[in-house]
């Protein structure tokens, strides 16, 4: 049962992560490419979760802890950004 609740989980991340992309490529403001990249790494992370959760091996998680803290810091970066303003 884990393994078929596990392949649906990985077809369904898979999807949302063909529309992030979409959306990182289209969206026609800065905004919406920040937001888009966010959820593509919020996406990832959950996909090596499924994965470690899936194969047992857990080192992996050490990858998604990495990815969520660099997603989180360039979130704070682009807030910084958005904050002072575009110097032009």
């Amino acid at each position: 049962m884990l393994e078929v609740v596990s392949q649906i989980t990985l077809v369904m991340l898979g999807v949302a992560l063909i529309v992030a992309f979409i959306r990182l490529v289209k969206g026609p403001t800065l905004p919406d490419r920040i937001v888009a990249m966010d959820l593509f790494g919020v996406l990832v992370v959950g996909l090596i979760v499924v994965l470690a959760g899936a194969s047992g091996v857990r080192a992996t998680l050490d990858a998604a802890i990495v990815i969520a803290l660099i997603g989180f810091l360039g979130t704070i970066a682009y807030a910084t950004y958005v904050e002072q303003g575009d110097p032009r």
